[in-house]
């Protein structure tokens, strides 16, 4: 079954900075272009870390334009100063839900993706994760239908109905065994734009009782 990837939804054209970059044009970029964050690239695109709107705020001084400290003149910071590290990225072949988990489990809002030899190739943000839950019911019925029960399970399409109704899917219907129940219910919550999922099918025959179960059942003194 085909899950959406990282860069079906990442943005190609990301603004980033060098290290050297000033402190102050950092700044002006985040508001400039209304980010929360931009990755700091080295020499060979490879990203360092990521400069967040949290860490400008933790690096700020005692007002703006000073340049002094303890009455000595100080360079201000810059990117690689301030610049959390080492950043988190996800690659573009991982999945929505795995970038998803990722920025749930780390707290972030924006993830550099990379390539294979870690250079950038895109971004991808909490808002962009979110799209994967606007898809059309009726792509996510399709799908069902087509990957999940057809291809995947073996299943006629007709022997289940499936209903969508704003990413709520209800399962009727009734499958051959018992064992594909499980699967069945696993796969569709896995699928993209599902909100929740109501299974209302049964099988016809339960190949869930396993052979030694059956003679142990028979064997047993009365």
């Amino acid at each position: 079954m085909k899950h959406i990837k990282v860069a079906d939804l990442m943005t190609d054209e990301v603004v980033s900075v060098a290290p050297g970059t000033a402190f102050k044009d950092v700044a002006k970029l985040l508001a400039q272009y209304d980010i929360s964050g931009v990755p700091v690239l080295d020499e060979e695109d490879r990203v360092s870390g990521v400069v967040s709107q949290t860490d400008l705020l933790a690096h700020a001084g005692p007002g703006p334009g000073s340049s002094w400290e303890n009455g000595t003149a100080v360079e201000p910071p810059t990117a690689g100063d301030v610049m959390s590290a080492p950043a988190v990225t996800v690659r573009a072949e991982e999945t929505v839900a795995d970038a998803a988990r990722l920025m749930t489990r780390r707290g972030i809002e924006r993830l550099p993706v990379v390539d294979v030899e870690d250079r950038l190739v895109g971004i991808v943000t909490r808002r962009d994760l979110l799209r994967m839950f606007l898809r059309p019911d009726s792509e996510i019925r399709r799908r069902i239908n087509t990957e999940i029960l057809t291809q995947t399970l073996g299943v006629p399409a007709e022997d289940v109905d499936v209903h969508v109704v704003d990413g709520i899917v209800t399962l009727d219907g009734r499958v051959e065994h018992r064992s594909q129940l499980p699967p069945l219910v696993g796969l569709v919550e896995r699928l993209e734009g599902v909100i929740a999922v109501v299974s209302r099918v049964t099988a016809r025959t339960d190949d869930t009782a396993t052979p030694h179960a059956d003679r142990a059942r028979h064997a047993m003194p009365w």
